[in-house]
């Protein structure tokens, strides 16, 4: 009794410990507000500022047929999450910084715990494996997921632990309230609808093994399920509601060889995913690897069997996932996607976004099997934790984007302040687009924006944007297979810059050979053009150069011309 109490203790301690450095992981968010260096790419190029441009549009609740006049002259408010999502409610409570800090600490928390719960009631039961309990739960809170997921993928282990109690009819209110609340802060789309298929796979392999059918667990599965299409009412709408084509329809994602093909999905087992990003290549892979060979050598299933079989099939699900996740992209499946629209406007592949679950739940069993192979081994457990805790503390955003522009430095709201006085008009009274920066900036700014980056949009739309940028993309193939292929950026590309959105003010590029039909950016009520770069030839293309504007809170330098 008393070597128990004092493991518990030891436990509560470690957990302590474990909830001090996820506070200390996120304070650089709190500390520095504003002056933070957080992520970019998928996110302050385009969630940010699509949060701040729906609060500001008066349609949060807006009908499933409004529309955003802000951006592309009217886009559909289905494009936006719903309502009923959280990070929406916190962004509309909140200011930005403070709402993302929130945002970033809640996940993490969540995920820690669901984690937690998870290992110590399904995986690492023992007492005496506390540390591994703790730290795998820790490690995988400070994964650098895509922050507009929320618990999309770090909520997959809380439902799974609630999941598995309703299946072995142990569970209580706490379950159901998990299973309830979820769908407010993740997306079904870009996590759970893969996770829930894998419930429903789990529990056919019920049906067929021990030939009963668990109607409670099959039940909460339909029960999660029926949240989260009614929290994302507006998703469903578009998707069977039909109406005018829209830019997914043009999707062509599956343009892979069989070599490319197999070359992505060893990319993905050995590095991940930049949404997924599970950091598992120094650390869990050669630990994997080792554990794997160990149980080769032993080829015995005496104890632990168990926990041997799991890491297996594991390790197996994990290869699996990114195999699938690669074929999505082969070439063969184009024809089909072809004559079916919903694989093109629904990516299947994402079912690789299971993967940080497989990954640490994996990584949690290959310790303990070393832990139990004596104390050497138990000092090797406690390296490998400590490591991987030291690689996750690597990409915490602070210290991983130091060298992009802070929140401050990237939305340069004082620069865009004397832009808009400069103009002297109402913002809604003109459009502007973006050359050598993202066009979320000048969104974010309140500007009204004939570009932009979203994956929801009128397919019409593209080909009228499309008119504007035609000559440019025929001078550069890349670029015209991303816009004609992918479209997601609605930008003004140009050859001469290609596929690079941030041109700084210290950047010593030039336009020389802009060719751009700015009859066609007037049609769309195009006036100005915020270039992060001169134009040299800008009278040959009817634009006129108004002045440039740069100050020390900003890291660009916009040329400001208007369309004549």
């Amino acid at each position: 009794m008393v070597r128990l109490k004092a493991i518990q203790d030891k436990e509560h301690i470690a957990i302590i410990v474990a909830f001090f450095f996820i506070l200390l992981y996120v304070s650089p968010l709190f500390i520095l507000g504003e002056d933070a260096h957080i992520r970019v790419h998928d996110n302050m190029d385009s969630n940010i500022a699509w949060y701040k441009v729906l609060i500001d549009s008066g349609q949060l609740f807006g009908s499933v047929n409004a529309t955003i006049p802000q951006i592309i002259n009217g886009l559909p408010r289905n494009a936006f999450d719903s309502q009923f999502s959280g990070i929406v409610w916190l962004h509309a409570l909140f200011p930005t910084m403070i709402a993302y800090a929130i945002s970033q600490a809640i996940t993490r928390i969540v995920a820690f715990i669901g984690m937690y719960m998870l290992l110590k009631t399904y995986v690492v039961k023992e007492r005496d494996m506390y540390l591994i309990r703790v730290g795998v739960s820790a490690a995988f809170a400070l994964t650098p997921f895509w922050p507009s997921g929320m618990l999309s993928t770090l909520g997959h282990p809380l439902a799974l632990w609630a999941f598995l109690n309703i299946r072995k009819k142990s569970d209580t209110w706490r379950e159901w309230t998990v299973l309830a609340l979820l769908p407010f802060y993740s997306s079904f789309v870009l996590g759970f609808f893969f996770f829930l298929a894998a419930m429903g796979v789990l529990w056919l392999y019920d049906v067929i093994t021990i030939q009963k059918r668990n109607w409670k667990f099959f039940g909460s599965i339909t029960f999660m399920t029926a949240i989260f299409l009614g929290t994302g009412y507006r998703l469903v709408y578009s998707l069977i509601a039909g109406g005018e084509p829209m830019s997914r329809n043009e999707f062509l994602e599956s343009t892979l060889n069989v070599w490319q093909t197999m070359r992505l999905a060893f990319k993905n087992y050995a590095y991940g995913h930049t949404h997924v990003m599970t950091l598992h290549t120094v650390v869990i892979l050669p630990v994997s690897f080792v554990v794997l060979v160990i149980i080769a050598i032993k080829n015995s299933w005496g104890k632990g069997q168990g926990q041997e079989k799991r890491f297996v099939f594991l390790s197996i699900l994990n290869v699996m996932l990114s195999i699938w996740y690669a074929c999505w992209f082969y070439k063969g499946w184009q024809p089909i996607k072809d004559k079916i629209s919903f694989l093109n406007t629904f990516n299947f592949s994402r079912f690789h976004f299971l993967r940080p679950l497989v990954i640490y739940v994996s990584f949690a069993i290959a310790l303990s099997i070393l832990w139990r192979l004596g104390t050497r081994w138990k000092k090797v457990v406690a390296v490998c934790l400590v490591l991987q805790l030291c690689i996750l503390g690597y990409f915490n955003e602070e210290i991983h984007y130091s060298d992009e522009p802070s929140f401050r430095q990237f939305y340069s709201e004082h620069l865009f302040q004397e832009i808009k006085n400069y103009i002297g008009k109402p913002q809604q009274s003109y459009r502007v687009a973006s050359i050598g920066l993202h066009p979320a900036i000048a969104q974010y700014n309140g500007f009204y924006t004939v570009d932009t980056y979203t994956n929801f949009y009128p397919l019409s739309y593209k080909y009228q944007f499309r008119a504007i940028i035609a000559k440019e993309l025929d001078k550069s193939p890349v670029l015209k297979d991303y816009y004609d292929h992918w479209g997601n950026r609605v930008y003004v590309f140009v050859a001469e810059l290609g596929k690079h959105y941030e041109f700084r003010k210290n950047s010593k590029k030039k336009i020389y050979h802009l060719d751009i039909n700015t009859k066609a950016f007037e049609e769309l009520g195009g006036q100005y053009i915020f270039s992060s770069v001169p134009i040299v030839n800008a009278q040959a293309n009817h634009l006129k150069f108004l002045k440039d504007f740069t100050d020390s809170q900003s890291v660009w330098k916009i040329y400001l011309y208007q369309a004549e």
